[in-house]
């Protein structure tokens, strides 16, 4: 309960931030925008937080190409599979988020905001056609943006890999 006394990570630098609150709200406007004008959901809740990591911290594991990607995808796949297999209630929900954490580990597609895609799933009832909209679709563009953008702004060169 005590911890083992390290010290917290230092804090990013402002230009870190600007940048990564500038990514942020370009790319959740844009998945706002084209939602509108192709009247369909392309953004859920869980983009916010990957957008947190493409842009926040673009440079470690879970915020790669694959992991935001499959991450989101196989826990669309998942959450759907146990909603219409087995049916809504609160014990198949907390498998469905389980076997999602267990198969992003087991494919190194860790990607933790895509833990949450389960319960998405779950809360909207949703039907199949969930894995390709909002879920491929939308992380497709937030992929393509983060590749524009980090790429642009940034010295480093983004992904570290695919």
């Amino acid at each position: 309960m005590k911890g083992d006394g390290a010290a917290p990570p230092p804090r990013p630098s402002l230009q870190a931030v600007g940048l990564a609150f500038t990514g942020c709200v370009l790319v959740v406007a844009l998945l706002s925008k084209l939602s509108d004008q192709i009247g369909t959901v392309l953004l859920i809740g869980s983009f916010g937080a990957s957008s947190l990591l493409v842009f926040g911290y673009p440079d470690a594991p879970f915020s790669q190409p694959r992991n935001l990607v499959f991450g989101h995808v196989i826990g669309a796949f998942i959450g759907i599979t146990f909603l219409h297999l087995f049916g809504d209630n609160w014990l198949i929900l907390a498998l469905a988020l389980g076997t999602t954490v267990a198969a992003m580990m087991l494919t190194h597609t860790v990607h933790p905001p895509a833990s949450s895609t389960p319960v998405v799933v779950f809360a909207l009832k949703s039907s199949w056609m969930f894995i390709f909209l909002p879920t491929l679709v939308g992380t497709l563009t937030i992929l393509f943006f983060a590749l524009i953008y980090n790429n642009t702004v940034r010295q480093e060169r983004w992904p570290k890999h695919w």
